[in-house]
């Protein structure tokens, strides 16, 4: 196009400015001793091309402008080799992918993360994903240990998760369960559940991870203290939901599980007792819970019914609505009983992942909600993932022309709003409590962020009653 005709040129004037050191006023020391090495660069650039440098910048340019002193940014954790490469993408927009090896593009997408650059992360997973599959598969460990350890980095994580589908088994047993976070170890745990493998090796791998966190534990279960058993529950809490421990055998119960009973909930721990421990002898093989006796349990709630439930539970796993899939809703906070504050929803809430929030909304008949896959934080940022979505319905006893809204793919580093002073909050303002009296100031306001507003009004609303329900695989 002629609008564009000029671009390379700019682009080499901009080059050229980087290796002209007469108007510098910032050097950039990058690396660690023994490899460091000083960049003089351009404030004017810097600033509106990295939102990281331009956080720093901003403390740093009134402390200097009088001295008459180059402003000096400490870089350590990215090598001088990478950052130079990186430069020339913030100078001239130019980064000759196909001229480096897959192990510096690896390097040049954790640096992209740290110093914000959104389009430049968004490139380097898609060229990977195109270009580099197979080294990927090689190096999985390594891919699957750095996407999940980065929140921006989902295009990465979807590839992960779709390989770990075709080949479950193989991706299990290379990776090391130790060295990885817990995030991405449940992301695993969860993926290896949806391909129906075998259940005591996700138990094994779950408890091997949660020991080696806690290395003064002894070896032997029957020595453990009491603190002990407090200090691995600590540990193993967040993997406890997605472990189907109705599916083993009674031996692999009694053998592997039994002897750390007291790490599992004790509503849970009681009704394995039920299912492995008084079974009659003539039926010695667990029954495989389905739908169908899910489905005649009733739902501690005062909002929704259970089929509610069962409709909100499909579109976790994307299911169609005839599709079987069974999840128990334990409830964990209610408004009425718990109380209405941000405060206490931290409280109950803060560290617990795969959470449903459902609302109902004062002086309606209107039931609001949402479904945050990952954990609730205090800390006033997002957190990202693919997989939330909000949702309304009519009223409790209509259940048809139901409202579901996805986090959009391109947006999902805002599915998740985390802040002190709001209960759950979903995106920017798609869907907000806020208030000190029942949430009065809570709102569905749609910003983009998901992919259709859940209300027809941007009114404020207050908040009735609400719950919020942890969710668990059986």
């Amino acid at each position: 196009m002629y609008d564009n005709k000029f671009l390379p040129k700019l682009s080499q004037n901009l080059l050229e400015i980087l290796e002209d050191n007469e108007f510098c006023d910032i050097t950039i020391e990058v690396g660690n001793d023994p490899y460091v090495k000083i960049f003089r660069t351009h404030m004017v650039i810097l600033n509106y091309r990295s939102p990281y440098l331009r956080k720093i910048l901003s403390t740093s340019v009134n402390k200097n402008k009088n001295d008459g002193n180059l402003i000096h940014i400490k870089l350590p954790n990215i090598s001088p080799e990478i950052f130079e490469m990186i430069l020339r993408y913030i100078y001239g927009g130019k980064l000759s992918l196909e001229e480096y090896d897959t192990s510096d593009i690896i390097k040049i997408l954790v640096a992209s993360k740290e110093l914000g650059l959104k389009e430049l992360i968004v490139h380097l997973q898609s060229f990977l994903i195109e270009k580099e599959k197979n080294w990927m598969k090689l190096n999985f460990n390594l891919i699957y240990k750095i996407s999940f350890e980065n929140n921006s980095f989902l295009k990465l994580q979807k590839f992960c998760t779709e390989l770990m589908s075709k080949e479950p088994e193989r991706i299990f047993n290379s990776i090391d369960i130790n060295s990885i976070s817990e995030k991405s170890l449940i992301s695993f745990i969860q993926q290896h559940d949806n391909v129906q493998t075998n259940v005591i090796q996700v138990w094994e791998h779950a408890l091997k991870w949660s020991i080696a966190q806690n290395p003064g534990l002894p070896s032997d279960p029957s020595n453990y203290s009491k603190d002990d058993f407090i200090t691995l529950r600590g540990s193993l809490q967040q993997f406890i939901p997605f472990i189907k421990f109705f599916n083993l055998t009674p031996k692999e119960y009694l053998d592997k599980v039994y002897p750390y009973k007291k790490i599992i909930p004790k509503d849970l721990r009681e009704k394995l007792f039920k299912h492995f421990i008084d079974q009659p002898k003539n039926n010695p093989e667990p029954k495989t819970i389905t739908e169908e006796t899910t489905n005649s349990k009733n739902i501690d709630s005062k909002i929704i019914t259970i089929q509610h439930a069962e409709i909100i539970s499909k579109r976790i796993d994307k299911l169609n609505i005839t599709d079987k899939n069974s999840y128990e809703f334990k409830l964990i906070l209610r408004g009425s009983r718990d109380g209405f504050s941000s405060q206490k929803f931290h409280e109950i809430c803060d560290n617990r992942s795969h959470t449903i929030t459902i609302v109902k909304v004062k002086d309606s008949n209107e039931i609001l909600g949402g479904y945050n896959p990952i954990v609730w934080k205090s800390d006033g940022g997002f957190g990202a993932t693919e997989d939330s979505f909000i949702f309304s319905f009519k009223s409790k006893e209509n259940i048809k022309n139901y409202i579901l809204s996805r986090i959009s793919i391109l947006l999902g580093d805002y599915a998740i709003y985390n802040h002190i002073d709001y209960g759950p909050s979903f995106g920017e303002y798609d869907l907000i409590l806020f208030g000190n009296n029942c949430y009065e100031k809570s709102y569905c306001n749609y910003s983009g962020y998901y992919d259709e507003s859940i209300r027809g009004t941007k009114d404020y609303f207050s908040v009735e009653e609400y719950e919020i329900f942890q969710i668990m695989k059986v």
